[in-house]
Order: structure tokens, then C-alpha cells, then sequence
């Protein structure tokens, strides 16, 4: 039987189809490719070139394959557009949803693992961030994710739909050797943003906010590598896999970093100094957002490997050093 990837080209999802092949799962992939790189799939993998809202081209995909279960990525990420563009945002990441859950169920397929979010924790009142805290998201993006498990939760107990919803918090870094990475036009994460000055693709990087109640003043963030959050995602289907009944877990790696302290170890590792301009906060950015990990490594024998942020950061470097133009090189 066969895993489908919905959102396969992208970011995290090509790292996870990558983690799956090196464990000998068959994969398919699923991938409108509006934010995804055709660069990005691997040969190797059966390629389906489709909307998930597109409920005919899901159910042609469930018929022509034996599939197992549904990893799902595809949904919009950007917290700061989301705030303008919020039915953008439930279009495609609820409606979505809906239409993936429809198929499986019509489709008989009863395993999703879904890629979630810290957002929908959204300005948290304890650190770290345990999975029993309340979840009140401060932003449209936030808000789709949480609709979006309570739907599995739903559907699950009507339809027999299991789940694991994988809260990320920022996921960051790249494959060791540079052939997969993180390419977002636009780019908005820190950390690519970051390593552009020194590629000379931006003159400075612009810190946003400096008055949050955090020791220098910069929101902190637990930063969590792209091949921990694939290795996440196959524990979870073997979980699954195994009887696990639906849950959700945080994956972080319970350490938090600041924005300044990000561009400080950014510097190390290229060995040059980077220019920072200061600007006003953005909306719905919480002050601090770390994780605690501990459910997931209990339940899911799940840790992160990559503890160490300039390691992070050295690997999306690397990425970014060879691909200065991104999947377009």
C-alpha cells in the first residue's frame, strides 16, 4: 500500500517524502504546485498534478492506488497575510480539508496525519507549551488549522477517520546535503530571510518589534529542524499504524530563541556581520511560542535530533549556498 503526500513539493512535505522512501514506504504525491516546486519531487514517486479541493481528481487518485493513509501539507502557512486575507486562507485550508476528509471517507481510507501548528495555541499564558493548554489562535491562519483538526476529531468519531495532528513550531533547515530546502516566494520565514543579506539578495533583514516582554525585546521561537518534523511524521503512522487512537502532539524542541539571538547565530555561521533595521510589530505575532515535546516523545518515541541552532541554520545555508536562487537554479 501506498502513502499519499497532499502538498509533497513543498517545504516540509518533500523532506517527508524523502524520510519515507529511505524507509521503504511507496509514495504519491499529491501537489498543485502553487507553492510547491516540481524540482522538489522526487523521481521515484507516481505524481499527481491536482487541488485537494478538487474532490473528482482526489477520489481518481484513492481509485488508482491502494492507499493506506494521507499525509496532508497543503495548506496556506503565512500568519501576516492570513490577517488580510482570511478567506484565502478558509478557502483553501478548510474547505480543503473538507473536501480530503470526503474523499477519504467515500474512499474508505481511515489514516491522516495532518501538519497543524503552533498558531493555534495563539498568545500562550504557559512556557513551555503543553497540548492540554488552551487553544484561542490570534490570527486567521491559527484559526483555520484549529478548524481544521476539530474537523478530523469530528469526521473520526462519525466516520472512523483516525488522526495524529502534528502541531509544528518553526520548522527550519534543510537536508544535509543541500539537494532539498526551503524556497517561499515570498519568503517570510526568519531564518532564509536572514541568510539573503549575505547572499546579496537583500540589503538588511528587518527585525519586527523590539518591545515584546522578552529579555531583549524580540519574540522568541522554538526552532525545530525539517527532518525531525519528517521523522515525526512517520512515528505517527506507525502509531497508527499500530492502533494509536487520534491525538495531537507539539513538536518543538523546548528550547526558544529570540530574533536577535537567530541573526546572532546566523553570523557565526556564514562569519559575517548582518545588517538589522529595526521595525514596528507585525499582527498576530505572540510574544514567545516554545514547545513542550514531552507527549510526543513519550507516545510517539519521537525527539529532535537537531538540538543545536547554529546546526539549524548551517544546513539551510548550505541550502541556500548552493541554491542562491532557489529550485529555479
Amino acid at each position: 500500500m501506498s502513502i499519499l503526500v497532499c502538498g509533497g513539493a513543498g517545504y516540509i512535505g518533500s523532506h517527508t517524502v524523502r524520510r519515507l522512501i529511505e524507509t521503504g514506504e511507496q509514495v504519491i504525491i499529491a501537489d498543485n504546485l502553487s507553492t510547491g516546486h516540481r524540482a522538489a519531487i522526487n523521481p521515484v514517486v507516481k505524481f499527481y498534478e491536482c487541488d485537494i479541493r478538487d474532490k473528482s481528481a482526489l477520489k481518481k487518485i484513492f481509485a488508482e492506488n491502494s492507499i493506506e493513509a494521507v499525509f496532508h501539507f497543503a495548506a496556506y502557512i503565512e500568519a501576516g497575510e492570513s490577517v488580510i486575507k482570511p478567506l484565502k486562507y478558509f478557502n483553501n485550508n478548510v474547505c480543503g480539508m473538507q473536501i480530503l476528509l470526503e474523499a477519504m471517507v467515500e474512499s474508505d481510507v481511515d489514516k491522516i496525519i495532518f501538519s497543524s501548528s503552533a498558531a493555534v495555541y495563539g498568545e500562550p499564558k504557559n512556557i513551555p507549551i503543553d497540548e492540554s493548554d488552551a487553544t484561542i489562535p490570534v490570527n486567521p491562519y491559527g484559526d483555520s488549522k484549529l478548524i481544521m483538526e476539530m474537523m478530523m476529531r469530528r469526521v473520526g468519531a462519525a466516520n472512523g477517520v483516525r488522526y495524529v495532528s502534528l502541531r509544528y513550531f518553526n520548522a527550519s533547515g534543510a537536508i544535509e546535503d543541500g539537494s532539498l530546502g526551503e524556497d517561499h516566494h515570498p519568503e517570510t520565514h526568519l531564518i532564509p530571510l536572514i541568510l539573503q543579506v549575505p547572499l546579496g539578495k537583500r540589503d538588511h533583514i528587518t527585525v519586527f518589534g523590539t518591545d515584546y516582554p522578552t529579555p531583549d525585546g524580540t519574540c522568541i521561537r522554538d526552532y525545530i529542524h525539517v527532518l525531525d518534523l519528517a521523522s515525526a511524521h512517520i512515528c505517527a503512522l506507525n502509531y497508527l499504524r499500530d492502533g494509536g487512537s487520534s491525538d495531537a502532539f507539539n513538536l518543538g524542541s523546548g528550547h526558544g530563541f529570540s530574533v536577535k539571538e537567530i541573526i546572532d547565530a546566523a553570523e557565526k555561521v556564514v562569519g559575517q556581520k548582518i545588517k538589522t533595521e529595526l521595525g514596528a510589530r507585525r499582527p498576530g505575532d505572540p510574544a514567545r511560542l516554545i514547545a513542550s515535546g514531552e507527549k510526543a516523545h513519550k507516545i510517539l518515541n519521537w525527539s529532535a535530533q537537531f538540538d543545536d541552532v547554529e546546526k539549524i541554520i548551517a544546513t539551510a545555508w548550505k541550502w541556500h549556498s548552493i541554491h542562491p536562487r532557489g529550485y529555479d537554479d
